[in-house]
């Protein structure tokens, strides 16, 4: 049984003119302290919540920080171009000292893929053919690659990630196809905030399930969820800040969504954060989306020590 680990949201909301640098360094200089374990964006290249992208966050993040992991969960890859991509998540290995963690998914059918010039019938070949790619350009001298969507002759990628063979790689997904999918083609699998803890249960079934029947030791494959919170010592208010959040970064409300955040006291986020621990999360991210300073000493103090 692995010890439980926690995370904290990289902060990305930022209408044009809010960014702080001062409070960003510091709210990092704080979580350092603080003992989180890492600390993660998540990305929306289009959508009506003003949000910075992960790998630029991701970057400041490292040069503010000397110990923590950081992370996206997860890059839609299959948007990418896997050479660009890979290069610059290993660019940001380097930078970071091999501190980065790699989470990826498909989108899903609902991705508006013509604005990215993506055949929307192809999307999971495409994200699973990228996925081989950038593991290529990541381990080999010279690669030679000859894909439906890219190909590559005698092509080298320098420098390396410094993590070898390279940075751990998350799949972030939804359905049980999907599921098993992160147990051929990843490191781990992560969990979405916008996934209820039943919803997530299931998903662990089908991962362990899924590592059994490959015969790969459940140890070796680590199980995360984003956890989105809001703790106040009044629950109708945290709830409602939450709920609003959520319909601002989604767009529209979704009550599915808004069932799986955790709102409520101290008391209510440790029962629901347990249950979702018990549901099989071995690290939990947690994502306040407003007041994440206050959260972050909130949850180190209130919630985490009430978990071990």
């Amino acid at each position: 049984m692995r010890c439980m680990r926690f995370a904290i949201a990289i902060p990305q909301f930022y209408s044009d003119g809010e960014f702080d640098p001062a409070a960003f360094r510091a709210y990092f200089a704080r979580v350092e302290e603080l003992g989180y374990h890492s600390a993660w964006t998540q990305e929306s290249v289009l959508g009506p919540s003003p949000q910075l992208a992960p790998v630029e966050a991701m970057t400041y993040a490292a040069a503010c920080t000397e110990r923590l992991r950081l992370g996206c969960v997860v890059f839609v890859s299959t948007l990418y171009s896997p050479v660009h991509l890979a290069k610059s998540l290993s660019t940001l290995d380097q930078l970071s000292g091999g501190r980065i963690e790699i989470g990826v998914g498909t989108g899903g059918k609902g991705r508006p893929f013509a604005a990215f010039g993506v055949d929307p019938k192809r999307y999971v070949a495409r994200f699973t053919e990228g996925i081989d790619l950038m593991k290529a350009l990541w381990t080999e001298p010279r690669v030679t690659f000859d894909g439906e969507f890219w190909q590559l002759k005698d092509a080298a990628m320098e420098p390396k990630p410094v993590q070898k063979p390279h940075p751990p790689l998350w799949i972030g997904a939804a359905g049980p196809t999907a599921v098993r999918r992160a147990v051929r083609l990843a490191d781990g699998f992560f969990g979405a905030g916008s996934a209820p803890t039943a919803a997530f249960a299931d998903q662990v079934g089908i991962v362990r399930q899924a590592l059994a029947e490959s015969g790969r030791p459940t140890r070796d494959f680590p199980i995360a969820k984003r956890v989105y919170i809001a703790v106040d010592e009044n629950a109708a208010r945290a709830r409602e800040r939450i709920d609003a959040a959520l319909e601002r970064l989604y767009g529209h409300r979704v009550a599915s969504i808004e069932a799986a955040a955790v709102a409520g006291t101290p008391a209510d986020c440790v029962r629901e954060v347990r249950a979702v621990a018990e549901a099989g999360a071995e690290l939990i991210l947690f994502t306040p989306l407003f007041d994440q300073a206050e959260h972050a000493e909130r949850l180190a103090s209130e919630v985490i020590p009430q978990l071990g």
